[in-house]
């Protein structure tokens, strides 16, 4: 049995990702939604997990390289997830009891506003974590991209071992003496 490439897979998640990264751009848009500095984090970690996705594509040949992008890559996509949760739990509070918008802001919203302030198309946050108005399918957005991250990370393990098995075998290839 023939195994898939790993850039191939590396190259789907890559469009993937990037994709429903800039997908929230343009719904933010279209609906005229108001993201949070949690909303717009998560969309910043997509775009780097589809930028770290690239990178370990374009560096299948190589062990040590792929595997610092994938490795990355899980530790993007598992972050992702986790705040994608937290937005989720913040969401099941009941109205006013719990909001991102604390009187000191925390190193992501800190982080966020800075975007804000360079690239306010991409990364200004207007909205409140615990808003949950919006659904799709009866979830809102935040327990999209948890499940958006879950996948990612389960697609990203995978593509990481597929890639750890091609470059061994490259490597027992160079090694053996052919007869």
């Amino acid at each position: 049995m023939a195994s898939t490439q790993p850039w191939r897979l590396w190259l789907v998640l890559a469009a993937g990702t990037t994709g429903i990264g800039l997908g929230t751009v343009l719904m933010t848009d279209i609906l005229r939604l108001d993201p949070c500095h949690l909303c717009i984090f998560q969309r910043l970690l997509m775009l780097v997990l589809g930028t770290l996705a690239m990178g370990a594509a374009l560096s299948t040949k190589w062990r040590a390289p792929s595997l610092a992008f994938g490795t990355l890559a899980i530790l993007t996509a598992l972050a992702g997830a986790a705040t994608a949760a937290h937005q989720s739990w913040i969401q099941l509070q009941p109205v006013g009891e719990i909001s991102c918008a604390a009187a000191q802001p925390g190193l992501i919203e800190i982080f966020v506003e800075r975007l804000g302030e360079l690239a306010p198309s991409l990364f200004l946050a207007t909205g409140f974590c615990d808003d949950d108005d919006f659904r799709i399918l009866g979830l809102t957005l935040a327990n999209w991209s948890f499940v958006c991250f879950g996948i990612a990370a389960i697609a990203t393990s995978w593509a990481l071992r597929q890639s750890l098995r091609h470059t061994d075998a490259r490597a027992a290839a160079i090694i053996t003496p052919k007869v």
